[in-house]
């Protein structure tokens, strides 16, 4: 065994954690604003309401656009972080995405909200895999890092769960607040919230140590450069190809099927009866059940990635049960009502959220230090950003086309089809997924 196996973390490392922590959760925080507010903020800007097709125009844009920026520039930003060091990027990152969440409050018109979301996305696209690399190298000890990575990433669903809880406050209390624009609109406070987890990462991060692995081949002249084409040469070729394929996957079942929860949830017969303000209370209450699913998907996967040495049995512990469950869940979901939804995106949560923990865990441990950010990047951006997020206007887009009684009904049976697509040819390419090396990190 290992002698490090035990050690127990420094105060410093423990500092970096913290820091992970707040990093991970405020990455959801910021991204998972825009199902909550989408509907208010495009009534108020531009009178479109749900259920339009100009509704669904802005729906797809605010989405898929930022998306394919975030994938663009993340991309970039790997590869940054393989040339220039871990820590820079995260700082970098993270000032941009603090600036897009508080002036994303301020936006007078659907485009400009687009520009602003575009920046939070780019600045989380790109603090993911900096992030990532950043812990698994500073933690080189595998049950150590893989324990590490588990469980900060664990706090990605706090994220989810603190925009919820604040969106309702803001819901609720609206009226206190100062005005923005001349007005109370709940959907401002929400995004301007998104600043302040950022406050203690601004402050701290950049004093934290750069990764010892980088630095040390940095220093003396040994680290080569990186190349998105060494990504396609025979010896990463088809770890390349599957991870980015599967990371879309993993991200088509979030945006293509659970983010469209708020917009299936005021379409339910018992709460599109209800005035606008109570429907705004209860939308985000089934977030919140879907983020508890997400938060114990991601404990029960760090609890399991020390455990099982297999990492295609490892995800699919979660694939399978998604498969089977997901796409009921979405189809009967105005058949049994709200809460019968609340418990199932509870399921839809932990079976998908779980998987964006997996790849935090896996990616490191496929590529060497050069290529670290860059092949991260690859998937996660390439599949998982531009490819994934792509159904997010799949979805609204093949609801015109499904049975059902009004827009609602249609919109769920669209997304119970996607979920069931994607979680088909995720668990097939499972099977050509790599086992790496799983007692050191590749050099």
């Amino acid at each position: 065994m290992d002698n490090n196996v035990r050690r127990s973390l420094t105060s410093t490392e423990w500092l970096i954690c913290v820091m992970a922590v707040i990093g991970f959760a405020f990455d959801i925080y910021a991204i998972l604003t825009l199902p909550l507010i989408i509907g208010p903020a495009l009534r108020e800007m531009a009178g479109i309401r749900p259920g339009t097709p100009e509704f669904n125009y802005w729906f797809g844009l605010l989405f898929y656009v930022p998306a394919v920026a975030g994938g663009f520039f993340g991309l970039v930003g790997g590869y940054l972080t393989d040339r220039f060091g871990r820590r820079k990027v995260l700082v970098v990152s993270i000032l941009l995405y603090a600036f897009g969440a508080l002036f994303g409050g301020f936006s007078s018109t659907p485009m400009e909200l687009l520009f602003y979301r575009t920046l939070v996305f780019v600045g989380v696209c790109v603090e993911f895999v900096a992030a990532v690399a950043w812990l698994a190298e500073l933690f080189p000890d595998h049950r150590q890092r893989e324990t590490v990575l588990g469980y900060t990433q664990a706090f990605s669903s706090i994220g989810g769960l603190m925009v919820a809880g604040v969106n309702y406050v803001c819901v609720t209390y609206a009226s206190s607040f100062p005005a923005v624009h001349g007005g109370h609109e709940a959907w401002r406070y929400t995004l301007i919230s998104g600043v302040i987890p950022a406050i203690p990462l601004i402050i701290i991060r950049p004093f934290l140590p750069e990764s010892p692995a980088w630095k040390e081949k940095h220093e003396k002249g040994t680290l080569k450069r990186p190349s998105i084409g060494e990504l396609f040469a025979p010896t990463y070729r088809k770890t390349t190809i599957v991870t980015a394929l599967m990371f879309a996957c993993s991200y088509g079942a979030a945006f293509g099927a659970i983010q469209q929860l708020p917009q299936i949830v005021r379409s339910l017969p018992e709460v599109a009866q209800l005035a606008r303000p109570l429907q705004d209370k209860i939308v985000p209450t089934v977030q919140t059940f879907q983020e508890i699913g997400g938060l114990i998907g991601r404990v029960i996967l760090a609890y399991l990635a020390v455990r099982i040495v297999s990492r295609q049995k490892l995800i699919r512990t979660f694939q399978i049960p998604g498969l089977l469950l997901m796409p009921a869940v979405f189809f009967f979901a105005h058949t049994y009502g709200l809460e019968f939804l609340k418990w199932g995106a509870v399921i839809a949560g932990l079976a998908t959220v779980a998987q964006f923990s997996f790849w935090g865990n896996y990616l490191p441990t496929v590529y060497p230090v050069h290529l670290r950010g860059t092949g991260e990047s690859f998937a996660a951006n390439v599949g998982g950003r531009m490819i994934g997020t792509s159904f997010a206007a799949v979805t609204p887009m093949l609801s015109t086309i499904m049975p059902g009684a009004n827009p609602g009904v249609k919109l769920a049976t669209a997304a119970a089809a996607v979920a069931l697509f994607v979680y088909a040819v995720g668990l097939l390419l499972s099977y050509s997924l790599a086992e790496p090396g799983q007692k050191k990190l590749q050099e």
